[in-house]
């Protein structure tokens, strides 16, 4: 009762402080128009192992964001981690810092994302596990994890993060924006069935904690604008289908932000549906070659529509993301895919397919 009690007052409170419409509309307007990746360097296998002081790699950060400059791209979608914060707040907020001042050397202006609910429900600080061979995404963790999640005595500790990581940097025009949540509800029990959560725990538990941490970033008072990304869209006229958390996402957000990996067709028409809540589009999520979604088709969709585009991964490494899902089920040990899922460059900065990096520079203007 007093976790519903709280959530009630987290979204009356964050509905009268989100963004209205036009300012929405002139923030983006002030926007070039948004092109990049998600991005992890090659070395790292997940969040922890990209931002810890152990293997935080500022050299390795520099040149990648020089190949990403170098064929027009200008934000870039991070991720972060609570377990970050709490191991090391003050270690975590240089180091964050110094990746900024990275981006802003290269003007990129990356777009960070809090929590996320995808993978590994069981992260630790520390060393991380090396690649599972084979495997796509073999050691990406959730944030929180499973057992954080399952304790409301540790959301003080979230929230903590929360206000400490927007706070430090509300007023940084380094920062393009916040993504609260990355795949909200998420369910892994295919890749991890013995340590993610029951669905419908999980899914409660997120429902109740995601308008809360919207109330928390915006208790942060940030100059940049807030989302969180829909990730199961019900393009119906109505709406009629959509889920609670899906409602809560396109509620919160001061500007909208989508993931989309199929056909052009349907990217379009998400699109159109997604507009007619009158605020900003971006794709925070697109490009998986073997399903339909590739920069030849969608990018110029995106431009078409001035909806920005961040496809999923940018330099192959650790996460292995250039296999397909299926590789959990199917590793690729002994053979390759025919075609990489995600994911722009070989690990030496070479494109995987000329032709793609060569349409980004020319819709990007970058020639």
């Amino acid at each position: 009762m007093l976790i519903v009690a709280g959530l009630c007052r987290s979204v009356a409170w964050a509905q009268t402080a989100r963004w209205p419409e036009q300012k929405a509309n002139a923030w983006y307007a002030q926007q070039a128009w948004l092109v990049g990746s998600n991005y992890v360097p090659k070395s790292a296998i997940n969040q922890l192992e990209m931002w810890q002081e152990a293997t935080f790699d500022p050299a390795e950060i520099d040149l990648e964001f020089a190949w990403a400059e170098a064929m027009g791209m200008n934000t870039m979608r991070v991720f972060l981690h609570d377990l970050l914060w709490q191991q090391d707040a003050s270690g975590f907020r240089k180091r964050i810092d110094q990746f900024l001042t990275i981006a802003s050397r290269h003007h990129i202006r990356p777009l960070f994302v809090l929590f996320d609910s995808c993978w590994d429900p069981l992260p630790h600080v520390g060393p991380q596990h090396p690649p599972i061979p084979g495997v796509h995404n073999s050691g990406w963790v959730q944030s929180p994890g499973a057992t954080a999640l399952a304790d409301a005595n540790q959301y003080p500790r979230l929230k903590a993060y929360v206000l400490g990581v927007v706070g430090a940097f509300a007023k940084d025009d380094r920062v393009l924006a916040w993504d609260l949540w990355n795949e909200p509800g998420a369910h892994n029990a295919g890749s991890y069935p013995k340590e993610e959560l029951k669905e419908k725990d999980k899914i409660a538990r997120v429902t109740a904690l995601l308008p809360q941490a919207f109330a928390w970033a915006r208790d942060a008072t940030p100059v940049q604008p807030l989302t969180s990304g829909v990730w199961a869209v019900d393009t119906s006229p109505d709406g009629a289908h959509l889920g609670e958390l899906q409602q809560i996402q396109l509620r919160e957000s001061d500007i909208i932000t989508f993931h989309n990996y199929t056909w052009p067709e349907y990217f379009r028409r998400q699109i159109m549906w997604l507009k007619k809540f009158n605020r900003p589009v971006i794709c925070t999520e697109y490009m998986a070659r073997s399903v339909g979604s590739t920069f030849d088709t969608i990018l110029p969709i995106a431009k078409q529509e001035r909806v920005g585009a961040i496809n999923w991964g940018f330099v192959a490494g650790k996460t292995q993301t250039y296999l397909p899902w299926d590789s959990w089920e199917h590793p690729y040990v002994r053979d390759q895919p025919s075609v990489w899922f995600h994911e722009v460059l070989h690990p030496d900065g070479t494109a995987y397919r000329e032709a793609e990096v060569s349409l980004i520079r020319q819709l990007t203007g970058k020639h």
